[in-house]
């Protein structure tokens, strides 16, 4: 599969290629922890010259409404369904791409966003033994389509002046193994991944490139994944052809997609990483 990075310019963002097919597969919209909404991220795609997009919200599928697929339809975009589930292991965050799934998984996301629910309310009790008192209420009016999660805390946490950034706040309490991160409650990957294929949808390991190596590595990659998300962002080649190789290794589908979040990440532009319309195709017939 061929896949490139846009290179850059100071005027336009970025450079347009040629017509070729392009998908980014890894986006997030408002309905997650996205700043643009769902028609919005469309337009932007047509912008960047994409073919097709996967819209993959954190736990959520409800930026696929028909309105979006109409959309879709009249700007002549690809639309494929996503979500991106988080998972845990040995206290860990794990996150797993589902593709090309039933409209079943909704009951097994659901579960999902229970146990997210309750996780919350555990990070908001260690930060107010800190004296970083958030309303969970507060955190709840954002919107009856958004999934809150650790970014909504840390811009919670900012407006209060608790820390100087949204950065600071995951450095000092929310990243993994953090003071105020709480463990538990999250579906383990074998979980999500045999939910998944349950519905019929592809799991693939998101951005592994971040993955703590070693023995947790080794117990990731022996789980039963269709595809690895090599291609990533705006990572340079060098970090993304190990992976390559592993995934061939197993036979694995070669994902890609830019992990776009709107104005919260703005230095990532859709399409900052693609997959060609080959692997698209592979994906879009299950």
């Amino acid at each position: 599969m061929k896949k490139q990075k846009l290179s850059w310019s100071t005027k336009c963002g970025w450079c347009l290629l040629n017509n070729e097919f392009r998908a980014d597969l890894h986006i997030h919209s408002c309905c997650s922890d996205g700043t643009d909404t769902p028609l919005k991220i469309l337009d932007l795609a047509k912008a960047a010259n994409l073919s097709g997009l996967s819209i993959t919200d954190h736990d959520t599928i409800q930026a696929y409404t028909p309105e979006i697929f109409a959309a879709a339809r009249e700007l002549q975009l690809e639309l494929l369904r996503g979500v991106e589930i988080s998972s845990e292991w040995q206290g860990l965050t794990v996150h797993i791409l589902a593709y090309a799934f039933d409209e079943h998984l909704q009951e097994f996301l659901t579960q999902v966003q229970e146990r997210r629910i309750e996780r919350n309310r555990r990070i908001l009790e260690k930060l107010k033994k800190k004296g970083i008192d958030i309303d969970e209420q507060e955190l709840k009016s954002r919107g009856p389509l958004q999934i809150v999660g650790r970014s909504h805390i840390a811009a919670a946490m900012l407006k209060m002046k608790a820390v100087a950034s949204t950065q600071e706040a995951f450095e000092r309490y929310l990243k993994d193994d953090a003071s105020c991160y709480a463990t538990g409650g999250k579906f383990a990957p074998h979980e999500v991944i045999h939910a998944i294929h349950r519905e019929n949808g592809l799991a693939v390991l998101a951005h592994p490139h971040f993955l703590k190596r070693g023995r947790f590595l080794r117990e990731i990659l022996c789980l039963p994944w269709d595809g690895i998300e090599c291609y990533y962002s705006r990572l340079p080649k060098e970090q993304e052809t190990p992976w390559i190789k592993i995934a061939r290794e197993h036979n694995w589908l070669i994902t890609g997609g830019s992990d776009y979040h709107g104005s919260l990440r703005p230095y990532i532009p859709i399409g900052a990483s693609w997959v060609d319309e080959e692997m698209f195709r592979k994906i879009a017939r299950r």
